[in-house]
């Protein structure tokens, strides 16, 4: 089957309304430059991608880390607590599902940090 770029631009920006993010959020969310999000984002330089780069838009987009490639190859998305499919079990597999956990993690301590951060400015601002 085709890759449909077309379809992944057209979940990202669901995703990015339905979130309420900005373009340069989801670029450092995911660690992707701004210039990549923007040309998958508007479907304007059609070209292959890096299957990390479609795993950390994923990931920071809140969905398994397969959704967009699943998308781009016209297959449902996995949900979010489906296992992260492998076709081999060998070392260099489980070394990329160690690291799209790490990145998933990453992701979310960044997160709560800056929640923490908000939460310690609204005190800062109440002690003024």
């Amino acid at each position: 089957m085709a890759e449909d770029w077309a379809a992944v631009a057209r979940a990202i920006n669901a995703r990015v309304e339905e979130l309420g993010l900005r373009q340069r959020e989801l670029a450092e969310r995911s660690h992707v430059s701004q210039a990549i999000v923007r040309e998958i984002q508007h479907h304007v330089v059609e070209r292959r991608r890096s299957a990390r780069t479609l795993e950390a838009l994923s990931l920071a987009l809140n969905w398994h880390p397969e959704h967009l490639t699943a998308v781009l190859h016209g297959r449902q998305p996995p949900a979010v607590g489906d296992p992260v499919t492998s076709p081999e079990e060998d070392v260099p597999s489980r070394l990329a599902n160690i690291e799209r956990q790490l990145r998933a993690i990453t992701y979310r301590l960044d997160e709560m940090n800056a929640n923490l951060n908000k939460v310690v400015a609204r005190v800062d601002e109440g002690a003024d």
